[in-house]
Parts: C-alpha cells; structure tokens; sequence
C-alpha cells in the first residue's frame, strides 16, 4: 500500500522546484491501489469494477450515513473514512400525491433514494445488486440496515409496496470521478456490481440510473443526493441541516386508479406532478422544523429529468449560497436560486421570527403540481 502523505511530499517538491503552487492533499486519505495516483491533493485511478451474482437477500441499504430526505446523518468521526456502501436496485409501488400510486424503480425502495452524506477526501466502496426480479418488502424492521429504514418506517407518506419488474439497470454517481463505461456499466437482474470512488470535491450531487433510456429510469424514480461535506466544514455553524430534492413525474391515469408512466409527457416536458423529496404531501404533512434566530442550512437538489427549479423560501433571504454546494461558490443576498436539472445548491437563512415559511419552486406552474413544502419555526430559544 501506498502512502499518500509520501505522493504529496514528492509531488510538493517538483512543485516547488517549477515554482507553482503545492497541492493540498487529504492527509488521512491512504492509496490503496497501484493503479491510484494524485493531482493537486485529488485520487484518481481507481480499480475496475467487479460484476458478479452473490446469494444476497439482507438489507436492501446499508451504511451508516444513508438516511431518508430530509434527514442528513452527521458526521462523527475526524479526517477522512472509508464507507461501505450498499444501495439495491428493485421495484416498490410508491404514491406521489393522494391516491396517485405507480410502480417505481428504485434505489433502496423509496423515491428519492437515500442521502449518503460523507466528507471531502472520503472513500467509498459501493456495492448494489440487482433484484428487480424479486419481491422486495422494505417497510418491516430488519437487522444491520441503515439509518435509512428506521426514518422510512416512520415516515409512510409513500405507502410502499413491493413489486417485481425485472430490468437492466446502473448507477451513476455525479460525486464520483471515474470512467462511466466501466463503474456505471449496466447490469441484469440478479447481477451485483461492486466499484470504488472517491469524494474528490466537495457539494451536493445526484445520482441516478445511467441505463437507456436515462429519461425514463430517472423519471420512473432512480435518482438521489450524495452530500459530501468540506473538508474544512463551511464558514458558519448551521443549527439545522436538511436535504431537499426536487423532481417531476411524468403519470397518468389507466383507469381504476392506476397510474404508470408517460413517456411522450416526459419527452414534451408536460409533468403531471412536480415534488419535494417524492410526494406532494413530504413537506407539507411532515414540515421542516427550526426555531426563531436559528441558522437553517438547506441542500437543494433539482433531480429533473428535465425541468428547472427557482427555489424561494416565502420570507426568508438566503444569507448564503454555495452553488452546487462547493464553498469556493460563494454568493450573499440572494431571494431566489435557479437550479437547472442535476444541479444543487447549499443554502442557508435566518429564521427571523417564530412562524410558517413556505418553501416553493417559484416558477408556479410546478409550484401548483406540487413543489411546495414549509418550515415552522418556534419560538426563540436562548443558545
């Protein structure tokens, strides 16, 4: 194995010698590979994937810092961490609005998939099977999962239900800097695949199904946020922390209130549902929570497929925004953020007074479909 601290105390000294900056490195991070290599204090080289079947049938997520919208897991260790990852691809029926039910692949059973959180400079080793060719049933305890299942049990607006459907799938990380053929390939039901990546920058990323039709995976429910955290944490201490994805669903209706996909509405962005973090209800039933005076920081992600977002909280002023949640985009002041499809933003206010703070998609049109939620706050609490 290879140390990293001695890569960087090379690489320091030819950069010193050729009088340019040094780079920064992670300086608990180790190589574990031969074929890994840095540049300016990022990993690269990563091994090639493994695809294999396995007699799998565990928990469908498990890791520690995977947690259902809106919770974020808090980091409680120092430095950097190796995370072992698992995220199982099956089918669940889920419900986007009131008696608005379809079948929906997914990532772990619910739509979004689960917030991992993890810092700058952290490793992770993915593992996902494929089991979109068995009956999957997520809303029983079970033992050794993640975080994820305890707040999904206790949140039921999605009402699952499992639902076999096999199909190829994938799983594309925007976190990871890798080679997309090889560690987002495609795989079979029953298939697992297993890679590696590393949080090389810091932000909020999505991540989703790469297989054709991207569109139609991704709006049929395979897309999520990865919150990878700075190394050096951001410039101000949050009271609050929450994760908010925004996305479209393209349904309509077959009769005796069955729902299934529209792929004509998809490709003519016509949604017949635009949500916060998977139903209409998510953040209007179960409202976010903060007190009087408290600094709220929110990760926002638009996961599309297509559409925009302009985000606005109703009477708030966003104190800071770091676009795409990389601290170095640092903006002040701002009322309103526009987010295209897959990109993100880490905002944060001040609650100014006890009251409701609606949260919307300020183009309208998808506030009325849906993408609108709120924040109560309490009365001030002495800190």
């Amino acid at each position: 194995m290879k140390s990293l601290s001695l890569s960087v105390i090379s690489a320091s000294i030819l950069a010193a010698a050729a009088s340019v900056s040094a780079p920064v490195a992670f300086a608990d991070t180790e190589l574990k590979h031969d074929s890994e290599y840095v540049i300016d204090g990022k990993v690269y080289g990563l091994p090639e994937a493994k695809v294999y079947r396995e007699d799998y049938t565990g928990p469908a997520v498990v890791g520690d810092y995977l947690t259902q919208v809106p919770n974020l897991a808090k980091l409680d260790y120092k430095g950097n961490k190796t995370h072992d990852v698992r995220m199982d691809v099956f089918s669940q029926k889920v419900e986007v609005a009131p008696g608005v039910s379809y079948s929906a692949w997914t990532f772990g059973g619910s739509v979004p998939g689960p917030v991992l959180h993890v810092r700058e400079g952290d490793r992770v080793i993915f593992k996902m099977k494929n089991r979109s060719d068995e009956e999957v049933t997520i809303t029983k305890p079970v033992k050794n999962g993640s975080p994820f299942f305890q707040q999904l049990q206790a949140n039921t607006y999605q009402n699952n239900q499992p639902v076999i459907n096999p199909m190829p799938h994938s799983m594309d990380f925007h976190s990871g800097t890798v080679a997309a053929e090889d560690k987002w390939r495609t795989i079979s039901p029953g298939e697992t695949i297993e890679f590696e990546w590393i949080a090389n920058y810091a932000g909020t990323y999505m991540y989703h199904c790469g297989t054709s039709s991207v569109l139609m995976h991704t709006a049929m429910g395979q897309y999520g946020a990865v919150v990878v955290s700075p190394k050096d944490g951001y410039p101000t201490d949050a009271d609050k922390e929450y994760v908010l994805v925004q996305s479209e669903h393209y349904l309509e209706e077959v009769g005796d209130g069955e729902f299934i996909y529209n792929h004509d509405a998809a490709l003519n962005r016509q949604p017949s549902h635009v949500t916060f973090n998977g139903h209409v209800g998510a953040l209007s039933d179960s409202p976010l929570r903060a007190d009087e005076g408290d600094r709220v920081r929110l990760h926002v992600l638009n996961a599309g497929p297509s559409g925009t977002s302009s985000f606005h909280v109703i009477g708030a002023i966003f104190d800071r925004v770091w676009y795409e949640g990389d601290p170095r985009n640092d903006w002040y002041g701002m009322q309103t953020v526009l987010l295209g499809a897959s990109n993100s933003a880490t905002i944060e206010f001040v609650v100014p007074e006890e009251g409701i703070y609606k949260l919307v998609d300020h183009e309208f049109a998808d506030a009325e479909l849906g993408a609108a939620g709120a924040l109560i706050a309490g009365p001030r609490k002495d800190k």
